[in-house]
């Protein structure tokens, strides 16, 4: 058996670098100004000791005035390259942040170390299941504002967890997602709001021993769902910090600091988001819909009586699919819309218990004959595109 080959950085085209954008990156990442010419070069060293600052040294061109070099390509592509082959962890990083213009969010958790560098499997996965919650729970909430969405913008939320990279953590205890700019700039404007409200919300309810400012704070975004998050990540360290550095290329958001400080919490601070956790489903009503959807699945114990159907909803709530318990009159009515490939429309009540997925108390069941027109819209509604939409309608 062949060994796989090593894992080789390949650099980014130095076209398509800023070397503004690269210097910021390599201050950001721990990098020493180590001299240079003004309008012309800056050259760096990396973190650490002095004896590996004393073996590379990476001179970066400047891209503006009349003094730069007419190799500057040249010379922009060779820094590249030496950033790609010199071994250094935030080399990595940097390299990861030319790939994906965007802004950074880094997770960071005070957890016990194997042999200084490394941990546990499962911790590793806490770690980026906790994160995902957390950049699932914003971009939900960058969408609209609620306690507790459940399953409500969960098609919105994949979709930007689509767009976003995760870079290197090699020891587990750390991550580092990159959200483009200006695609994620909302997410995470969003996420970083709603994390100070909800580090103020905590010290509230640790001062005052009141809930009313975690009621104050959705609409800021805090939400079940990030109070989940940030429990899940708190639980087995000593403490969690959460940082978000803008794209040095766009620059800060109105309104926020150019540098914004972490954003920590401890165990300390769990019994509080335990407890804004659970009172925001408690909280968080039931609604009212009226949903149209494609009746997707069929299923009852015998040949005749009520039985239940999953819909994938087109239109009237802001979730992918619901289950429904349907009578044996309108259960027949959806096999046979099924059947003829219509969609059906129906009255009901998402239940917050089961995070709006069942719908109760079913009424006017009804399929929905569709013209041209009708049939466009839906199909743009539809979360999974053309070829689910043909596929539910029997082609």
């Amino acid at each position: 058996m062949s060994r796989p080959a090593d894992d080789v950085l390949v650099p980014p085209d130095p076209e398509r670098v800023d070397p503004g954008v690269l210097t910021a990156l390599l201050a950001r990442h721990g990098w020493q100004l180590r001299g240079g010419t003004p309008g012309r070069y800056t050259r760096w060293t990396p973190p650490g000791d002095a004896g590996t600052s004393a073996r590379m040294s990476l001179l970066v061109p400047d891209r503006r005035g009349e003094a730069r070099y007419a190799d500057h390509e040249e010379l922009l592509g060779e820094a590249l390259d030496a950033l790609a082959r010199c071994g250094v962890p935030s080399a990595r990083e940097v390299l990861t942040a030319l790939a994906v213009p965007g802004d950074e969010v880094r997770w960071q958790r005070a957890v016990p170390l194997i042999d200084g560098a490394a941990v546990t499997w499962t911790t590793a996965e806490q770690l980026r299941s906790a994160a995902r919650i957390m950049l699932m729970a914003a971009a939900r909430a960058e969408r609209d504002r609620f306690g507790y969405f459940g399953q409500r913008h969960t098609g919105h939320a994949t979709a930007f967890l689509e767009q976003v990279l995760v870079g290197p953590a090699p020891a587990g205890h750390q991550l580092t997602a990159y959200c483009p700019v200006p695609e994620g700039r909302s997410v995470t404007a969003t996420l970083l709001r709603a994390l100070q409200a909800a580090r103020d919300a905590v010290d509230y309810q640790r001062t005052t021993g009141g809930m009313e400012a975690f009621d104050a704070a959705v609409g800021l975004g805090v939400c079940h769902e990030l109070a989940d998050s940030l429990i899940r990540l708190i639980r087995g360290t000593e403490g969690v910090a959460v940082t978000l550095s803008w794209a040095p290329g766009a620059g800060p958001p109105a309104g926020f600091a150019a540098v914004p400080e972490p954003v920590e919490f401890s165990p300390g601070d769990l019994p509080a988001l335990e407890a804004a956790s659970e009172r925001y489903v408690r909280e968080e009503p039931s609604v009212d819909v009226r949903v149209t959807g494609t009746v997707t699945r069929l299923r009852r114990p015998r040949p005749s009586g009520s039985g239940t159907v999953r819909l994938r909803v087109l239109a009237g709530a802001d979730v992918r699919h619901i289950r429904v318990r349907l009578a044996e009159d309108a259960y027949r009515i959806a096999a046979q819309a099924h059947l003829v490939g219509l969609p059906v429309r129906l009255s009901g009540r998402l239940e917050t218990r089961t995070g709006f997925r069942h719908l109760t108390h079913p009424t006017a069941l009804t399929p929905v004959h569709v013209d041209e027109a009708d049939r466009d819209r839906l199909l743009k509604a539809l979360h999974g595109g053309v070829d689910t939409f043909e596929d539910s309608f029997g082609g």
